[in-house]
């Protein structure tokens, strides 16, 4: 008899079918026990009513997350998960597994502590809710390609060994290449602006690496970067406009692709509004004082606690889980970036807020030659480095701008995890290199 999946059960009553996965859960009690079997799609219930049914199981001592194939006669209960089981079993043992996980998979909730899950997570990913995460984590990797692939982006693939750091200031691995200085790559930015000039709007979806000495709940030292990059631009409203369907476009694939997924995990879905609300980096921060008796004006940046009050702000306000700060000062932002016209110590950049928490980085870049030069210079940083990056300016580039998602980030801010390291698959942070 063929396999089906588990999730084609329900449209089988009244046939005998034949599933296999891994045996999730087994209450024994006497008369009647009751399997249910897991595969990669989702589960359904047995019923064994006999020891011959039994037998297969016990001659080998089977457990938990043993792999077994099971047959039987598919009949509705309202009751069984899913609303239908299999009775008049034949079970095939085909992997037995004798011995308990450390982490148990058949509870609905994981108990084990964040260290516990992390160094067993080859198994731990098997559980229903820590899968679920995992899948949204693909719906939004599927959805950021369609929709930018909807709008005439071309997806690209960039070097992630480069000769030089991409952003001023941030910290870098270093390797040893043949016995030259190479570095991960901690975003592919000049690659996608220099692919502006071949293909007007490109996309990346791939790991980049930051050995930022961060240990905190919302930073990876490895994580998937949704990057875009797109020509001939107004300004960086233009990019936000962009961002803002992108962002939409992953909470509708939710809805309509993952409700299995968003309900096991209790997702309290955002509405994306038509257009995100926005305020200024120093408007910010005279709200942050009248509102909340704090001055941080002269700060460069935005303090976590910051961006939480301006998310608790946007809500009351404008009832949004969604708000963009722009004009970040120019201190604060890579050479590359675009000054703010009529007042250069602000930048053409933004970043998007997520429920309190920062999600998105953002904006316009600089896209003549001479600028280049010019900031390279006010930044006392050598134009050697940077030769091959210049190369694309010198024959001319549009006005052009984009972002980067970190993935991690989104799913956590959406399901309402306590920790970035519980959306990676296999999360990497200052200590952790396994598994």
């Amino acid at each position: 008899m063929q396999r089906i999946l588990t999730t084609e059960v329900t449209a089988r009553v009244g046939e005998r079918v034949r599933i296999a996965g891994w045996l999730h859960s087994l209450r024994l009690l006497g008369s009647i026990n009751f399997l249910v079997i897991r595969d990669g799609w989702g589960q359904v219930q047995a019923v064994a009513e006999t020891e011959a049914e039994m037998a297969p199981l016990s001659e080998c001592y089977a457990g938990i997350e043993s792999v077994v194939a099971v047959e039987g006669l598919v009949v509705s209960e309202p009751q069984a998960p899913g609303g239908c089981e299999l009775h008049d079993l034949r079970i095939e043992v085909i992997t037995p597994v004798n011995e308990g996980p450390a982490i148990a998979l058949n509870k609905r909730k994981i108990t084990a502590g964040l260290s516990t899950l992390l160094d067993h997570a080859v198994v731990a990913n098997r559980h229903p809710a820590r899968r679920a995460i995992l899948r949204l984590a693909s719906g939004t990797m599927a959805s950021f390609r369609s929709t930018l692939a909807a709008r005439g982006f071309t997806e690209i693939q960039t070097p992630k060994i480069v000769a030089a750091a991409t952003e001023s200031g941030a910290n870098v691995f270093k390797l040893d290449y043949f016995d030259r200085p190479a570095y991960l790559a901690q975003s592919p930015q000049f690659y996608k602006q220099i692919m502006v000039g071949v293909f007007e709007r490109v996309f990346e979806v791939g790991p980049v690496f930051r050995a930022e000495p961060h240990d905190t709940a919302r930073h990876l030292n490895e994580y998937v970067s949704l990057d875009a990059e797109f020509g001939f631009i107004k300004d960086h409203f233009t990019v936000m406009a962009l961002l803002r369907d992108v962002i939409a476009g992953i909470l509708a694939t939710f809805d309509e692709q993952y409700r299995a997924e968003l309900e096991l995990l209790r997702v309290q879905m955002p509405a994306v509004p038509e257009e995100i609300p926005h305020i200024h980096f120093a408007d910010a921060q005279e709200l942050i004082l009248k509102r909340y008796g704090v001055d941080v004006r002269g700060e460069p940046d935005l303090s976590p606690q910051d961006e939480r009050w301006l998310g608790e702000w946007a809500q009351q306000e404008f009832g949004s889980d969604f708000l963009y700060v722009t004009g970040y000062p120019m201190v604060k932002r890579p050479f590359y970036t675009y000054p703010e016209p009529g007042r250069p110590q602000y930048s053409n950049s933004f970043d998007l807020i997520f429920r309190g928490t920062e999600l998105v980085t953002g904006g316009q870049r600089l896209h003549r030659y001479e600028d280049y030069r010019a900031a390279l210079e006010k930044a006392r940083l050598p134009l050697e480095p940077f030769a091959t990056y210049l190369e694309a300016f010198k024959y001319g580039m549009p006005p052009h701008g984009g972002f980067a998602i970190g993935s991690e980030r989104l799913l956590m801010q959406l399901i309402g995890a306590t920790n970035v390291k519980l959306t990676a698959l296999f999360p990497r942070d200052m200590t952790r290199l396994t598994p």
